[in-house]
């Protein structure tokens, strides 16, 4: 999975989610914030002096990075599953 691409939220829970209207698992959370944070980076090559999405680009990698170690903690096959398909570093 190429993540250049801009995925909409309904494609993001059909893919990590269990049916459609699953957006609370946290694959589908992690999903959505590494798609917001790389349309944002995408921005930050613009707009260099956007200090204020910047801060909010931070909270997003923050939370994401949260969402991450609790997976981590309660299941480390989805943790792998997700680093893998999203291709993260880690």
């Amino acid at each position: 999975m190429s993540l250049n691409i801009v995925f909409k939220s309904s494609e993001l829970i059909k893919k990590f989610g269990l049916n459609e209207k699953d957006s609370g698992k946290s694959e589908v959370q992690i999903a959505w914030l590494t798609n917001k944070i790389n349309c944002l980076q995408r921005h930050f090559s613009v707009h260099k002096q956007d200090h204020c999405s910047r801060r909010g680009l931070l909270n997003m990698v923050s939370h994401r990075r949260k969402l991450l170690n609790y997976l981590k903690n309660k299941n480390i096959l989805r943790y792998t599953n997700i680093i893998d398909q999203l291709e993260l570093r880690r």
